[in-house]
This record gives C-alpha cells, sequence and structure tokens, in this order.
C-alpha cells in the first residue's frame, strides 16, 4: 500500500476535483485505490456521495462511520482510535469518509505534538491517529494506494495527514499566490520531516504503529485556469516559467535544480470548463459523461480527451509512485 497526499497550502487551484478523478482513473486502470478524506471541508466525501447519503453518514447516531468518528475515542479521553467502514464506489475504488466535526481535532493534535518529543504514549497514539486510522481502512478493502485529499493549511491536521504519506503530490496554479505557497510549504514539509525522524521516531515505545515520515515530494500537477481577456496568456506564462525553480529550492532543498526544466511537471491539465457543471449534476467524473448527461456533439470529444489526459496522469503518478518508494 502506497499513501499518496495531494497539498497545497494555497487553496482554490482545484485539488479535491484532481483528488477525485485521479481515484478513479486508478480504479479504471486496474490499480484499487481508498481515497481518504482528511480536509475537515469533507468536500472529497461530497464529491463523491449525494446529500442522502451524506445525510445519513453524518447522523450523529453513527459510528465508525467517517474519519471524524475514528478519532473521537481519543477526541474525548475514552481511548484509542476506532475503525473507518469504507464506503465502496465502484469495485476497486472506496471512500474514507470526512465530515466536519474533524476540525475539533486539531486542537489535541496540536496539544500532543510538542509532548510527542518526549515519547508520551498518549500524545503519540493522537499524532499517529490517522495514520493508523488509514492503514486500517486500506488493509480491510486490500487498496493498493490511498489517495489523501487535505485542506489548504499548515496546521496541526494537516501535519499529522502528511508525516503518514510516503508521497506528496503538488496541484498547483501558475499563479503568484501558488508560488508564495510552495515557498511556505517546503520549508514546513522539511521541518516536520526532520523532526519527525529525528527527534520523535527514535522516541516511540513499542506496541504503537508509527508512520515513517517520509512524504517524498514526487512532483507538482499545473492545473490550468480558464483564461480571461484580464489574465493574458504572457501573464500564465510568466508564473509557469518560474515553477520549477522555486520547487526545486523551496519543496526540494536544492538550489542545484533550480533551473528552468521541468523534471518535477508531472502534468498540465486544461480547464474543463463546460464538462464541469455537467459532471456536477450526474455526479460523476468528467471522463464518464455520456449523451445522456448532456455531452453530445463536440463535447463528447472533449470528453474523450479529458479521459485520454487522465490515464496518462495515472501512469505517470504510478511510475513517480514506485520510483519513490523503492
Amino acid at each position: 500500500m502506497i499513501t499518496l497526499a495531494l497539498f497545497n497550502n494555497k487553496g482554490g487551484v482545484g485539488k479535491t476535483t484532481l483528488a477525485y478523478h485521479l481515484a478513479h482513473m486508478f480504479q479504471r486502470i486496474g490499480v484499487s485505490v481508498l481515497a481518504a478524506d482528511l480536509d475537515p471541508q469533507a468536500n472529497l466525501t461530497a464529491a463523491f456521495l449525494d446529500e442522502d447519503r451524506l445525510e445519513i453518514l453524518w447522523d450523529e447516531t453513527q459510528r465508525q462511520a467517517t474519519v471524524a468518528d475514528a478519532v473521537h475515542p481519543i477526541l474525548e479521553g475514552l481511548g484509542d482510535v476506532g475503525d473507518v467502514e469504507p464506503v465502496e464506489i465502484a469495485d476497486g475504488l472506496w471512500l474514507a469518509p470526512g465530515d466536519l466535526e474533524l476540525s475539533r481535532f486539531e486542537d489535541r493534535l496540536s496539544d500532543s505534538w510538542p509532548r510527542s518529543f518526549t515519547g508520551d504514549p498518549a500524545a503519540l497514539r493522537t499524532t499517529t491517529a490517522f495514520h493508523r486510522i488509514v492503514k486500517q481502512a486500506a488493509e480491510k478493502v486490500a487498496a493498493e494506494i490511498v489517495i489523501v485529499d487535505v485542506g489548504p493549511n499548515l496546521g496541526a491536521i494537516n501535519r499529522a495527514t502528511l508525516l503518514a504519506a510516503d508521497a506528496v503530490m503538488v496541484p498547483l496554479a501558475a499563479d503568484l499566490f501558488s508560488l508564495q505557497g510552495l515557498r511556505n510549504l517546503g520549508p514546513t514539509l522539511r521541518d516536520w520531516r526532520s523532526t519527525w525522524v529525528d527527534t520523535v521516531l527514535p522516541r516511540i515505545p513499542a506496541g504503537i504503529d508509527a508512520p515513517p515520515g517520509a512524504m517524498k515530494p514526487i512532483g507538482y500537477v499545473v492545473m490550468q485556469p480558464s483564461m480571461r481577456l484580464d489574465r493574458p496568456v504572457k501573464a500564465y506564462d510568466r508564473w509557469l516559467r518560474r515553477i520549477p525553480s522555486v520547487f526545486a529550492s523551496a519543496v526540494l532543498g536544492d538550489d542545484s535544480k533550480a533551473g528552468s526544466d521541468h523534471e518535477y511537471e508531472i502534468a498540465t491539465l486544461r480547464h474543463y470548463r463546460s464538462l464541469m457543471p455537467l459532471a456536477h449534476d450526474a455526479r460523476k467524473p468528467m471522463f464518464d459523461l455520456r449523451p445522456a448527461d448532456g455531452a453530445v456533439g463536440s463535447t463528447q470529444r472533449y470528453v474523450q480527451i479529458c479521459y485520454q489526459e487522465f490515464e496518462s496522469l495515472a501512469h505517470k503518478v504510478l511510475g513517480r509512485l514506485k520510483e519513490a518508494t523503492e
């Protein structure tokens, strides 16, 4: 099992949309996948499930339904993490659902982080909660890959989530805000990793399943915007040219690779502006749209292009993950 987190502390770049479609495409090409929603906004869960299913899932009488339910015993001081029962979306595609209640866990994680440095068992069980929840859920459904969606911030929930990730992929837009996000994200990831590996791991007592804290960056995906008259192509290209060097220096910490090559660019995805509303109404990926969903005429050709591009992306990501975990 390989855990891949999609993360950028700049919001609004299409991260959840990418996670949703990539999970579906992995399933299409024969890779069993668990999509884990660890964003307290639960947008990925809402993408997979309609309101009727969400209402049942988030009912207060349910237990072990969401990730928030799984951390409830720790949050209330009642014990260790519970299991999440993954929701089957399709054969080979599962969801570990999120919940807005997960935001309550932020303060507990913040408090536990410094106490983890001394090997405090209770603090370590809290800090490693997401790792163990996701691992248990993935083992239940025999998932080969776990795609983790997280919120756009550098808070305690995301720290605990990313420590549980084998690899990290960064969705971004070609703009100033995404570049600044990379400059914030990179040093923070390296600090979390070094603190975990050097300070925490050596003090973890036997019996607590802890992640190695690898979170290796495998590259970035450029989410192409819809061009506007007030944001011409030249402005887009200006920021696009700067991404490779900023990614190399800020995220990889390697100024020697801060050139103009695109070694760490996995793909550039076009803006499927005509497909998104149709896919939302049909509650399916854009590349699964059919004429009955409104994808007629030239739009159907656009659907085929979308499928080809996401299929190519999925294979590229698989290759990067193999390299990162060998």
